[in-house]
C-alpha cells in the first residue's frame, strides 16, 4: 500500500534518525530517559506560565482602571502592549537562538519574565506597568521562540505528535484556569499580584531547566537590521489594525498599509539569505507555507469564535456575565481531551486526513451555533459549542507537527518561530475582525460565525492543496 506524503515524511525523518552518528542520536531521535521525563515537566511549566500570564490580566482591567485612574479603554493596554511585543520579538529571538543556544535563550526569557513579573508589585503608575508588560512579553517571546524546536529535540521523532498534543493540553488548560485564578487572586489579594501568579511556574521550570536539549550553538552573524525591521513591520501591521478597529480608523489603516508596504521589502531583502530572520525560506516550501497559512487561518477562525459569542450570549440572549464564562466552558474542555489524542493519532495517521476532518467538523459545528434559535437553550448551545471544538482540536496538533517534523533540523526554532507567530497573529487578527464587526453593527449576531466559518473552509482548502503538492511531489521523485 502507497504511503501517503504525511506518513512519508514522517518515515523519512525516522530513516535520518537510524542513520545519523552515535554523537547526534539525542538530537536526532529525542531525550534518553528519564531526562526526557524530567524535560517535558521543565518545558510544560515553562509553557504554562507564558500562556497564564497572557490570559490572566484580562479579569483584573477593571480594577486596574479604578485604582491607577485611567479610562476602561486606555487599560486595554495592559493586554495589548503584551501582544503586540510578543508578537514582535519571536521571529528576531528564533534567529538568536540559534546562534546563542536554545535552552539558554529559553532560560535568559524566563528569567526576564520573572524578574519583570516580580516588579510588576511596585508597579505606581500605569505607565510604569505597560514597560513591564513590554518586558514581560520580551522574555515570554525569547522562551515561546525556541519552545517548538525544543520539543522536536525532546520527544523521538515516533511521538512527536504525542508531544504536541500534550504542549496543546498544557496551552488549553492554562486558557482555562486563567481567567477563574485572576478573579480569585483580584478578590482575594491587590491587584498587582495577578502578574506575579505565573512565577512558581518559572521557577520550577529553571529549576529543572539542566534536563532540556542544548544542541551545538551555530556562528552566524547577528542580523540586527532584519531583525529590527522585522519588530517595526509587525508594530506597523497589528498596532495599525487595532487602531483603525478602536480609535482612528483612517490613520490605522494608513500605519497598517505602510506596515504591508514594509513587509513586502524585508521579504524581497530576506529572499537568498541563509538562515534568514523572517523564514521566508521555508515559506517558499509549499508544505511549509500552506500548513502556516492553515494555521493562522484557523486561529482567527477560533478567536472570532470564542470572542464574540460572549456579545451574542450576553446582549441578544440576556446571559449574567457569570453564566456566559460557565457557557463557554465546553470548548477548552473538549480541547483538553481532544488535544493529546489528536497528537497521538498523527503519529499513525496523516496530519492532513486529521486536519481536514477536524475542519469539516469545526464549519458543522459553526454552521449549527450560527443557525441555532435566538432561545436560552444552555445544553443545545454546549454540545454545538462541543462539536466545534472538537474539529478545531482535531486540526491544531497534526498541522503543528507537520510544520515541525518537515523543517529542516537546522531550522527548527524558525519553524517553531513560525507556529508560535501563526498562532498569535491569528489570535490578535480575530480580535481585530470582531472589532470590526461590532463597529459595524454586526458583532453580536451570527455574523461572526460566518466569518469563522469561511475562515475554517481556507484553513480547510490549504490543508488539502498542500496535500496534492506533496503528492505531485512524490510523484515526481518517483519517476526520477
Amino acid at each position: 500500500m502507497p504511503q501517503t506524503l504525511d506518513q512519508y515524511g514522517a518515515g523519512q525523518d525516522s530513516a535520518a534518525a537510524k542513520a545519523a552518528p552515535p554523537a547526534r542520536a539525542q538530537v536526532e531521535d529525542g531525550l534518553p530517559a528519564p531526562r526526557r521525563w524530567w524535560a517535558i515537566v521543565a518545558i510544560s511549566f515553562g509553557t504554562a506560565l507564558l500562556v497564564l500570564d497572557g490570559a490572566i490580566a484580562n479579569v483584573a482591567l477593571p480594577t486596574i482602571a479604578r485604582e491607577l485612574g485611567v479610562t476602561e479603554g486606555a487599560v486595554t493596554n495592559v493586554v495589548t502592549v503584551y501582544q503586540l511585543v510578543l508578537v514582535m520579538v519571536l521571529l528576531p529571538f528564533s534567529s538568536v537562538g540559534d546562534k546563542i543556544g536554545h535552552r539558554r535563550l529559553y532560560q535568559y526569557g524566563q528569567l526576564l519574565f520573572m524578574v519583570a513579573s516580580a516588579l510588576c508589585l511596585f508597579a505606581s503608575n500605569f505607565l510604569i506597568l505597560l514597560v513591564l508588560r513590554a518586558l514581560q512579553a520580551i522574555g515570554a517571546g525569547m522562551a515561546l521562540s525556541v519552545s517548538a524546536a525544543m520539543l522536536r529535540q525532546i520527544y523521538p521523532s515516533r511521538k512527536l505528535g504525542t508531544g504536541m498534543g500534550v504542549n496543546s493540553v498544557i496551552v488549553a488548560s492554562s486558557s482555562a484556569v486563567a481567567p477563574t485564578l485572576g478573579g480569585y487572586i483580584v478578590g482575594h489579594a491587590p491587584w498587582e499580584w495577578v502578574f506575579v501568579a505565573a512565577v512558581p511556574f518559572a521557577i520550577v521550570s529553571l529549576l529543572l531547566g539542566r534536563a532540556l536539549p542544548e544542541p551545538e550553538p551555530r556562528a552566524q552573524p547577528t542580523q540586527w537590521i532584519s531583525s529590527l525591521w522585522s519588530a517595526l513591520t509587525m508594530l506597523l501591521v497589528i498596532g495599525g489594525l487595532q487602531l483603525a478597529t478602536h480609535d482612528d480608523a483612517l490613520l490605522g489603516a494608513t500605519i497598517a498599509a505602510l506596515g504591508m508596504i514594509s513587509a513586502f521589502m524585508l521579504v524581497r531583502r530576506e529572499w537568498g539569505r541563509k538562515a534568514p530572520v523572517v523564514p521566508v525560506d521555508l515559506l517558499a516550501r509549499p508544505v511549509l507555507g500552506l500548513s502556516a497559512l492553515a494555521a493562522m487561518t484557523c486561529f482567527i477562525s477560533a478567536g472570532s469564535l470564542m470572542i464574540s459569542l460572549p456579545f451574542r450570549l450576553e446582549g441578544v440572549l440576556g446571559y449574567p456575565p457569570q453564566e456566559v464564562g460557565l457557557l463557554l466552558l465546553p470548548f477548552p474542555l473538549t480541547m483538553l481531551v481532544v488535544a493529546p489524542v489528536a497528537g497521538w493519532m498523527s503519529d499513525r495517521i496523516a496530519p492532513t486526513k486529521l486536519g481536514v476532518t477536524g475542519m469539516v467538523i469545526a464549519i458543522i459545528g459553526l454552521l449549527l451555533l450560527a443557525f441555532m434559535p435566538e432561545t436560552r437553550d444552555p445544553v443545545g448551545f454546549a454540545w454545538r459549542l462541543s462539536l466545534t471544538a472538537l474539529g478545531f482540536g482535531l486540526f491544531f496538533a497534526p498541522n503543528t507537527r507537520l510544520i515541525i517534523s518537515r523543517a529542516p533540523r537546522d531550522r527548527a526554532a524558525a519553524a517553531g518561530g513560525l507556529v508560535s507567530t501563526s498562532r498569535l497573529l491569528g489570535q490578535t487578527l480575530a480580535a481585530v475582525v470582531v472589532g470590526i464587526l461590532l463597529a459595524g453593527s454586526m458583532g453580536t449576531g451570527a455574523t461572526p460565525l460566518f466569518v469563522a466559518c469561511a475562515l475554517a473552509v481556507v484553513s480547510a482548502l490549504c490543508s488539502l492543496a498542500r496535500f496534492r503538492t506533496m503528492k505531485a511531489g512524490q510523484a515526481a521523485g518517483a519517476t526520477r
